[in-house]
Protein backbone atom coordinates (compact mmCIF):
# COMPACT_ATOMS: atom_id res chain seq x y z
CA UNK A 1 0.00 0.00 0.00
CA UNK A 2 1.09 3.58 -0.59
CA UNK A 3 0.68 6.86 1.26
CA UNK A 4 -0.99 9.41 -1.01
CA UNK A 5 -0.03 13.01 -1.65
CA UNK A 6 -3.22 14.91 -2.49
CA UNK A 7 -4.20 18.24 -4.03
CA UNK A 8 -6.27 20.79 -2.11
CA UNK A 9 -8.45 22.89 -4.42
CA UNK A 10 -8.92 26.57 -3.49
CA UNK A 11 -12.47 27.18 -4.73
CA UNK A 12 -13.91 30.51 -3.56
CA UNK A 13 -16.63 28.88 -1.42
CA UNK A 14 -14.10 26.88 0.60
CA UNK A 15 -13.45 27.31 4.31
CA UNK A 16 -10.16 28.97 5.21
CA UNK A 17 -9.77 26.93 8.41
CA UNK A 18 -11.59 23.55 8.35
CA UNK A 19 -9.10 21.48 6.31
CA UNK A 20 -6.01 23.07 7.94
CA UNK A 21 -7.49 22.29 11.39
CA UNK A 22 -7.98 18.64 10.42
CA UNK A 23 -4.49 18.40 8.93
CA UNK A 24 -2.88 20.25 11.84
CA UNK A 25 -1.39 22.89 9.53
CA UNK A 26 -1.49 26.67 9.66
CA UNK A 27 -4.21 28.36 7.58
CA UNK A 28 -2.91 30.25 4.57
CA UNK A 29 -5.73 32.78 4.57
CA UNK A 30 -6.92 31.39 1.24
CA UNK A 31 -10.01 29.16 0.90
CA UNK A 32 -9.28 25.42 0.97
CA UNK A 33 -12.40 23.78 -0.42
CA UNK A 34 -11.69 20.19 -1.44
CA UNK A 35 -8.88 17.69 -1.02
CA UNK A 36 -9.08 15.12 -3.83
CA UNK A 37 -8.04 11.49 -3.29
CA UNK A 38 -8.11 9.26 -6.33
CA UNK A 39 -7.19 9.17 -10.00
CA UNK A 40 -9.39 11.87 -11.50
CA UNK A 41 -7.41 13.54 -14.33
CA UNK A 42 -8.19 16.97 -12.90
CA UNK A 43 -6.05 16.38 -9.80
CA UNK A 44 -4.82 12.79 -9.43
CA UNK A 45 -3.20 11.74 -6.16
CA UNK A 46 0.54 11.09 -6.24
CA UNK A 47 2.66 8.45 -4.57
CA UNK A 48 6.19 7.11 -4.41
CA UNK A 49 6.81 3.38 -4.47
CA UNK A 50 10.09 2.06 -3.06
CA UNK A 51 10.58 -0.27 -6.02
CA UNK A 52 10.29 2.54 -8.53
CA UNK A 53 12.68 5.34 -9.35
CA UNK A 54 11.94 7.21 -6.13
CA UNK A 55 10.10 10.02 -7.90
CA UNK A 56 6.41 10.72 -7.40
CA UNK A 57 3.98 9.27 -9.92
CA UNK A 58 0.31 10.01 -10.35
CA UNK A 59 -2.11 7.31 -9.25
CA UNK A 60 -3.79 7.55 -12.65
CA UNK A 61 -0.51 6.69 -14.41
CA UNK A 62 0.17 3.77 -12.06
CA UNK A 63 -3.31 2.35 -12.68
CA UNK A 64 -3.01 2.86 -16.44
CA UNK A 65 0.28 0.91 -16.48
CA UNK A 66 -1.30 -2.23 -14.94
CA UNK A 67 -5.05 -1.91 -14.32
CA UNK A 68 -5.65 -5.52 -13.30
CA UNK A 69 -2.86 -5.50 -10.73
CA UNK A 70 -4.02 -2.24 -9.12
CA UNK A 71 -7.80 -2.56 -9.47
CA UNK A 72 -8.32 -6.32 -9.67
CA UNK A 73 -9.87 -8.25 -12.58
CA UNK A 74 -13.43 -7.97 -11.24
CA UNK A 75 -13.31 -4.16 -10.97
CA UNK A 76 -11.78 -3.84 -14.45
CA UNK A 77 -14.54 -6.02 -15.89
CA UNK A 78 -17.23 -3.99 -14.14
CA UNK A 79 -15.94 -0.44 -14.58
CA UNK A 80 -13.09 -0.50 -17.09
CA UNK A 81 -9.38 0.22 -16.49
CA UNK A 82 -9.82 3.21 -14.18
CA UNK A 83 -10.58 3.89 -10.54
CA UNK A 84 -14.38 4.31 -10.59
CA UNK A 85 -14.68 6.63 -7.57
CA UNK A 86 -13.27 9.91 -6.29
CA UNK A 87 -12.91 10.54 -2.55
CA UNK A 88 -12.76 14.07 -1.12
CA UNK A 89 -12.55 16.10 2.01
CA UNK A 90 -15.05 18.91 1.40
CA UNK A 91 -14.99 22.10 3.50
CA UNK A 92 -17.76 24.58 2.69
CA UNK A 93 -17.36 28.05 4.15
CA UNK A 94 -20.05 29.48 1.85
CA UNK A 95 -22.94 27.97 -0.14
CA UNK A 96 -22.07 25.89 -3.19
CA UNK A 97 -23.96 26.12 -6.47
CA UNK A 98 -27.55 24.92 -6.76
CA UNK A 99 -27.13 21.90 -9.02
CA UNK A 100 -28.17 18.47 -10.29
CA UNK A 101 -26.29 15.55 -11.85
CA UNK A 102 -27.39 13.48 -14.88
CA UNK A 103 -28.00 9.75 -14.91
CA UNK A 104 -25.72 7.52 -16.98
CA UNK A 105 -27.81 7.61 -20.18
CA UNK A 106 -28.19 11.40 -19.98
CA UNK A 107 -24.47 11.87 -19.40
CA UNK A 108 -23.54 9.72 -22.37
CA UNK A 109 -26.01 11.48 -24.67
CA UNK A 110 -25.01 14.97 -23.45
CA UNK A 111 -21.30 14.26 -23.77
CA UNK A 112 -21.71 12.82 -27.28
CA UNK A 113 -23.80 15.83 -28.34
CA UNK A 114 -21.21 18.36 -27.17
CA UNK A 115 -18.44 16.34 -28.79
CA UNK A 116 -20.34 16.41 -32.09
CA UNK A 117 -20.73 20.18 -31.77
CA UNK A 118 -16.99 20.57 -31.24
CA UNK A 119 -17.17 22.24 -27.81
CA UNK A 120 -13.76 21.82 -26.13
CA UNK A 121 -13.93 19.80 -22.92
CA UNK A 122 -12.20 22.60 -21.02
CA UNK A 123 -14.46 25.35 -22.43
CA UNK A 124 -16.16 27.35 -19.65
CA UNK A 125 -19.55 26.91 -21.36
CA UNK A 126 -19.19 23.14 -21.64
CA UNK A 127 -21.84 21.26 -19.62
CA UNK A 128 -20.80 17.59 -19.94
CA UNK A 129 -17.13 17.07 -19.09
CA UNK A 130 -17.31 13.27 -19.46
CA UNK A 131 -19.77 10.48 -20.26
CA UNK A 132 -20.29 9.24 -16.69
CA UNK A 133 -22.97 9.81 -14.09
CA UNK A 134 -22.15 11.37 -10.71
CA UNK A 135 -24.06 9.92 -7.78
CA UNK A 136 -22.47 11.10 -4.54
CA UNK A 137 -22.52 10.70 -0.77
CA UNK A 138 -21.52 13.30 1.83
CA UNK A 139 -20.72 12.18 5.39
CA UNK A 140 -20.46 14.92 8.02
CA UNK A 141 -17.30 15.31 10.12
CA UNK A 142 -18.68 18.48 11.73
CA UNK A 143 -22.25 19.79 11.85
CA UNK A 144 -23.09 20.07 8.15
CA UNK A 145 -25.85 22.03 6.43
CA UNK A 146 -27.30 21.58 2.97
CA UNK A 147 -30.31 21.55 0.68
CA UNK A 148 -31.54 18.28 -0.83
CA UNK A 149 -34.58 17.47 -2.95
CA UNK A 150 -37.86 19.34 -3.36
CA UNK A 151 -40.14 20.18 -0.46
CA UNK A 152 -43.83 19.33 -0.67
CA UNK A 153 -45.42 22.18 -2.68
CA UNK A 154 -47.64 23.16 0.27
CA UNK A 155 -44.58 23.46 2.54
CA UNK A 156 -42.74 25.55 -0.05
CA UNK A 157 -45.80 27.77 -0.48
CA UNK A 158 -45.97 28.38 3.28
CA UNK A 159 -42.25 29.24 3.49
CA UNK A 160 -42.28 31.59 0.48
CA UNK A 161 -45.68 33.09 1.33
CA UNK A 162 -44.57 34.01 4.85
CA UNK A 163 -42.05 36.47 3.35
CA UNK A 164 -44.90 38.76 2.32
CA UNK A 165 -43.25 39.76 -0.96
CA UNK A 166 -45.87 40.73 -3.55
CA UNK A 167 -43.86 39.56 -6.56
CA UNK A 168 -43.64 36.05 -5.05
CA UNK A 169 -47.40 35.63 -4.66
CA UNK A 170 -47.90 34.14 -8.16
CA UNK A 171 -45.41 31.38 -7.25
CA UNK A 172 -47.25 30.73 -4.00
CA UNK A 173 -50.56 30.46 -5.88
CA UNK A 174 -49.05 28.00 -8.39
CA UNK A 175 -47.62 25.85 -5.61
CA UNK A 176 -51.02 25.66 -3.94
CA UNK A 177 -53.17 25.17 -7.05
CA UNK A 178 -51.38 22.56 -9.17
CA UNK A 179 -50.46 18.89 -8.73
CA UNK A 180 -47.00 18.26 -7.28
CA UNK A 181 -44.92 17.72 -10.43
CA UNK A 182 -46.59 20.51 -12.40
CA UNK A 183 -46.34 22.95 -9.48
CA UNK A 184 -42.65 22.36 -8.91
CA UNK A 185 -41.85 22.43 -12.64
CA UNK A 186 -43.80 25.63 -13.34
CA UNK A 187 -42.46 27.53 -10.33
CA UNK A 188 -38.80 26.56 -10.78
CA UNK A 189 -39.02 27.36 -14.50
CA UNK A 190 -40.61 30.73 -13.77
CA UNK A 191 -37.94 31.62 -11.19
CA UNK A 192 -35.02 30.70 -13.44
CA UNK A 193 -36.39 32.36 -16.59
CA UNK A 194 -37.70 35.57 -15.03
CA UNK A 195 -36.40 38.98 -16.13
CA UNK A 196 -33.01 39.30 -14.36
CA UNK A 197 -33.56 42.88 -13.15
CA UNK A 198 -37.03 42.13 -11.79
CA UNK A 199 -35.81 38.93 -10.13
CA UNK A 200 -32.89 40.76 -8.52
CA UNK A 201 -35.37 43.19 -6.91
CA UNK A 202 -37.51 40.26 -5.74
CA UNK A 203 -34.48 38.54 -4.23
CA UNK A 204 -33.50 41.73 -2.41
CA UNK A 205 -36.97 42.06 -0.88
CA UNK A 206 -37.06 38.35 -0.01
CA UNK A 207 -33.63 38.53 1.63
CA UNK A 208 -34.67 41.50 3.78
CA UNK A 209 -37.80 39.65 4.88
CA UNK A 210 -35.83 36.47 5.61
CA UNK A 211 -33.37 38.43 7.77
CA UNK A 212 -36.27 39.96 9.66
CA UNK A 213 -38.14 36.68 10.17
CA UNK A 214 -35.17 34.45 11.04
CA UNK A 215 -35.96 30.87 12.11
CA UNK A 216 -36.70 28.67 9.09
CA UNK A 217 -35.93 31.62 6.82
CA UNK A 218 -32.44 32.25 8.22
CA UNK A 219 -30.59 29.90 5.80
CA UNK A 220 -31.95 31.81 2.80
CA UNK A 221 -30.90 35.15 4.26
CA UNK A 222 -27.41 33.65 4.60
CA UNK A 223 -27.45 32.45 0.99
CA UNK A 224 -28.56 35.89 -0.21
CA UNK A 225 -25.67 37.55 1.62
CA UNK A 226 -23.27 35.47 -0.49
CA UNK A 227 -25.26 35.74 -3.74
CA UNK A 228 -27.25 39.01 -3.75
CA UNK A 229 -29.85 39.19 -6.50
CA UNK A 230 -29.32 35.57 -7.60
CA UNK A 231 -32.53 33.70 -8.60
CA UNK A 232 -31.03 30.64 -6.91
CA UNK A 233 -31.92 32.25 -3.57
CA UNK A 234 -35.64 31.88 -4.36
CA UNK A 235 -35.16 28.47 -6.01
CA UNK A 236 -33.42 27.26 -2.84
CA UNK A 237 -36.63 27.82 -0.89
CA UNK A 238 -38.24 25.01 -2.89
CA UNK A 239 -35.74 22.52 -1.43
CA UNK A 240 -35.53 20.68 1.87
CA UNK A 241 -33.15 22.20 4.40
CA UNK A 242 -31.01 19.41 5.92
CA UNK A 243 -28.74 19.50 8.96
CA UNK A 244 -26.36 16.57 9.48
CA UNK A 245 -24.60 15.77 12.72
CA UNK A 246 -21.10 14.21 12.67
CA UNK A 247 -21.33 10.65 11.38
CA UNK A 248 -24.60 11.22 9.50
CA UNK A 249 -24.67 11.21 5.71
CA UNK A 250 -26.78 12.15 2.71
CA UNK A 251 -26.94 10.37 -0.66
CA UNK A 252 -27.61 12.37 -3.83
CA UNK A 253 -28.82 10.49 -6.88
CA UNK A 254 -29.38 11.65 -10.46
CA UNK A 255 -31.78 14.54 -11.01
CA UNK A 256 -32.01 15.52 -7.32
CA UNK A 257 -31.48 19.28 -6.87
CA UNK A 258 -29.09 20.11 -4.05
CA UNK A 259 -26.54 22.50 -2.63
CA UNK A 260 -24.15 22.35 0.33
CA UNK A 261 -24.24 25.38 2.62
CA UNK A 262 -21.54 24.83 5.23
CA UNK A 263 -19.46 22.29 7.16
CA UNK A 264 -16.70 19.70 6.76
CA UNK A 265 -17.36 16.24 5.39
CA UNK A 266 -16.02 13.18 3.61
CA UNK A 267 -17.50 13.03 0.11
CA UNK A 268 -17.38 10.13 -2.33
CA UNK A 269 -18.75 10.01 -5.86
CA UNK A 270 -18.53 8.25 -9.16
CA UNK A 271 -15.46 9.48 -11.03
CA UNK A 272 -17.17 12.27 -12.97
CA UNK A 273 -17.30 16.06 -13.20
CA UNK A 274 -20.77 16.45 -14.73
CA UNK A 275 -22.62 19.25 -12.91
CA UNK A 276 -25.63 21.20 -14.19
CA UNK A 277 -26.00 24.50 -12.31
CA UNK A 278 -28.87 26.95 -12.10
CA UNK A 279 -27.68 29.50 -9.56
CA UNK A 280 -25.49 30.47 -6.60
CA UNK A 281 -22.35 30.34 -8.70
CA UNK A 282 -20.16 32.40 -11.04
CA UNK A 283 -19.66 29.25 -13.15
CA UNK A 284 -21.56 28.21 -16.29
CA UNK A 285 -25.32 28.02 -15.76
CA UNK A 286 -27.37 25.87 -18.16
CA UNK A 287 -31.00 26.42 -17.20
CA UNK A 288 -32.66 24.59 -20.15
CA UNK A 289 -30.56 21.45 -19.65
CA UNK A 290 -31.03 21.51 -15.89
CA UNK A 291 -34.81 21.80 -16.30
CA UNK A 292 -34.67 18.78 -18.61
CA UNK A 293 -32.62 16.70 -16.18
CA UNK A 294 -34.10 17.60 -12.78
CA UNK A 295 -36.69 15.27 -11.23
CA UNK A 296 -39.75 17.25 -10.19
CA UNK A 297 -40.82 15.13 -7.26
CA UNK A 298 -41.00 16.04 -3.58
CA UNK A 299 -38.97 13.88 -1.24
CA UNK A 300 -38.35 13.62 2.47
CA UNK A 301 -34.65 14.06 3.24
CA UNK A 302 -33.11 10.64 3.82
CA UNK A 303 -30.43 11.00 6.48
CA UNK A 304 -28.16 7.96 6.46
CA UNK A 305 -26.66 6.53 9.60
CA UNK A 306 -24.05 3.78 9.29
CA UNK A 307 -24.98 0.14 9.77
CA UNK A 308 -22.50 -1.59 12.09
CA UNK A 309 -21.30 -5.16 11.51
CA UNK A 310 -19.61 -7.65 13.81
CA UNK A 311 -16.22 -6.73 12.30
CA UNK A 312 -16.54 -3.12 13.44
CA UNK A 313 -17.25 -1.82 9.95
CA UNK A 314 -19.93 0.90 9.82
CA UNK A 315 -21.34 0.95 6.29
CA UNK A 316 -23.22 3.77 4.54
CA UNK A 317 -25.62 1.89 2.25
CA UNK A 318 -26.18 3.36 -1.23
CA UNK A 319 -27.79 2.00 -4.43
CA UNK A 320 -24.66 2.30 -6.60
CA UNK A 321 -21.69 0.01 -7.30
CA UNK A 322 -19.04 2.58 -8.28
CA UNK A 323 -18.33 3.36 -4.65
CA UNK A 324 -18.78 1.92 -1.18
CA UNK A 325 -18.01 4.05 1.89
CA UNK A 326 -17.64 2.80 5.44
CA UNK A 327 -15.75 3.77 8.57
CA UNK A 328 -13.96 2.11 11.45
CA UNK A 329 -13.84 3.77 14.86
CA UNK A 330 -10.86 1.99 16.42
CA UNK A 331 -10.83 1.97 20.24
CA UNK A 332 -7.19 0.96 20.67
CA UNK A 333 -6.07 -2.31 22.21
CA UNK A 334 -8.42 -4.35 20.02
CA UNK A 335 -7.35 -7.05 17.59
CA UNK A 336 -6.28 -5.87 14.13
CA UNK A 337 -9.08 -5.62 11.55
CA UNK A 338 -8.38 -7.34 8.23
CA UNK A 339 -9.43 -5.15 5.28
CA UNK A 340 -7.91 -7.25 2.48
CA UNK A 341 -10.30 -7.12 -0.50
CA UNK A 342 -10.39 -8.07 -4.21
CA UNK A 343 -10.94 -4.42 -5.14
CA UNK A 344 -8.97 -1.16 -4.85
CA UNK A 345 -9.29 0.83 -1.62
CA UNK A 346 -8.43 4.26 -0.28
CA UNK A 347 -8.14 4.53 3.51
CA UNK A 348 -8.54 8.01 4.99
CA UNK A 349 -7.77 8.88 8.61
CA UNK A 350 -9.94 11.58 10.21
CA UNK A 351 -9.00 11.16 13.89
CA UNK A 352 -6.24 9.62 16.02
CA UNK A 353 -3.17 7.87 14.62
CA UNK A 354 -4.19 4.39 13.45
CA UNK A 355 -1.89 2.03 11.59
CA UNK A 356 -2.83 0.69 8.17
CA UNK A 357 -0.38 -2.03 7.21
CA UNK A 358 3.08 -0.54 7.71
CA UNK A 359 1.84 3.06 7.61
CA UNK A 360 0.81 5.24 10.54
CA UNK A 361 -1.82 7.71 9.40
CA UNK A 362 -2.72 11.04 11.00
CA UNK A 363 -5.86 13.09 10.33
CA UNK A 364 -6.16 14.04 6.68
CA UNK A 365 -3.69 11.39 5.49
CA UNK A 366 -4.78 8.66 3.09
CA UNK A 367 -3.35 5.48 1.58
CA UNK A 368 -4.09 3.55 -1.61
CA UNK A 369 -4.39 -0.22 -1.27
CA UNK A 370 -4.29 -2.23 -4.54
CA UNK A 371 -6.69 -5.12 -5.01
CA UNK A 372 -5.85 -8.28 -3.04
CA UNK A 373 -3.01 -6.60 -1.14
CA UNK A 374 -3.08 -7.77 2.51
CA UNK A 375 -3.87 -4.91 4.89
CA UNK A 376 -4.89 -4.66 8.53
CA UNK A 377 -5.85 -1.59 10.55
CA UNK A 378 -5.17 -1.25 14.25
CA UNK A 379 -4.50 1.34 16.92
CA UNK A 380 -6.72 4.24 17.92
CA UNK A 381 -8.62 6.56 15.62
CA UNK A 382 -11.17 6.78 12.82
CA UNK A 383 -10.57 5.41 9.33
CA UNK A 384 -12.90 5.84 6.35
CA UNK A 385 -12.69 3.05 3.80
CA UNK A 386 -13.55 3.83 0.16
CA UNK A 387 -13.83 0.96 -2.30
CA UNK A 388 -16.19 -0.48 -4.95
CA UNK A 389 -18.83 -3.18 -5.08
CA UNK A 390 -17.65 -6.18 -7.12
Amino acid sequence: MDRLSNTVRPYAWGSTTAIPELLGTAPTGEPQAEMWMGAHPGAPSRLTRPTETGTEQSLSDIIAADPERELGPAAVRAFGPRLPFLLKLLAAGAPLSLQVHPDLAQARAGYADEERRGIPVDAPHRTYKDSNHKPELICALTPFEGLCGFRRPAEAAALVGALGVDSLKPYVDLLRAHPEEAALREVLTAILTADPAEMARTVEEAAEAAERLGGAHAPYAQIARHYPGDPGVIAAMLLNHVQLQPGEAMFLGAGVPHAYLGGLGVEIMANSDNVLRCGLTPKHVDVPELLRIVRFEATDPDILRPEASSTGEELYETPVDEFRLSRYVLPGGAAPVDLTAPAPQILLCTAGSPRAGELTLVPGEAAFVPADEPVEVTGTGTVFRATVVV
